[in-house]
């Protein structure tokens, strides 16, 4: 069994190689969003690609088990999207992504946003190429999901908590979700954002634009 998992991870890993060659020779930003089902990936994304699309190129990968639905919510915005249903898979791996590219062929300079399936423990084993994995949790789950699922926050370098609009009404501990995130990942950081209302979207367009500008420099 640990010989089977060891030579899935290294095919996908050869793949994802692929892909960051890929990214490096068209500067192209690629961020690998990962959360539990629910927490608000899509509507962070339709809001983020609202506030961005008229500064750079824009392409989106979706992930999914089942339906287009997020795909379509992409689109609407005016954005290319390609939907990847992974059936009764539970993330999505290097080689899927890279067919994607091929489909989506986003030009020089353009961010990429890949939205994962909705699980923090299978995507945490898969490499896709990506400059960064972004963890989104909602302040309707637990404040204790990093010490819960460590190996997804301990890859990704950034915590986005989502719904903050709703912290007047739940009972979450925002200190204690950021500390907890820390003993896992020691420096990850963690931004405050409303999806629905546009809070805390200044803080995570810079930190987007911070890794765009090290990443078009490279």
């Amino acid at each position: 069994m640990v010989q089977i998992e060891q030579d899935i991870l290294s095919h996908n890993n050869c793949f994802a190689e692929a892909n960051r060659r890929f990214f490096a020779e068209r500067r192209i930003l690629a961020l690998n969003f990962v959360s539990s089902p629910g927490s608000g990936k899509t509507t962070l994304l339709v809001k983020t690609i609202e506030m961005l699309k008229a500064r750079y190129p824009l392409a989106v990968i979706e992930g999914d088990q089942q339906t287009s639905h997020d795909a379509e919510r992409i689109r609407a915005t005016g954005i290319p999207a390609i939907q990847i249903n992974t059936g009764k898979g539970c993330h999505l791996d290097a080689h899927q992504v890279g067919h994607a590219l091929e489909a989506l062929d986003p030009p020089e300079g353009a961010i990429l946003l890949i939205e994962n399936v909705g699980n923090l423990v299978c995507p945490a084993a898969f490499d896709l190429g990506e400059h960064a994995k972004v963890a989104l949790l909602s302040v309707t789950e637990g404040e204790d999901k990093p010490l819960k699922y460590p190996d997804i926050f301990a890859v990704s370098d950034v915590m986005v908590l989502n719904k903050i609009d709703l912290l007047p009404y739940v009972p979450f501990d925002v200190a204690q979700a950021s500390d907890y995130a820390v003993r896992v990942r020691p420096g990850i950081e963690t931004l405050l954002v409303s999806a629905r209302t546009g809070e805390g979207f200044d803080q995570w367009l810079a930190w987007i634009e911070r890794r765009y500008a090290a990443c078009v420099a490279s």
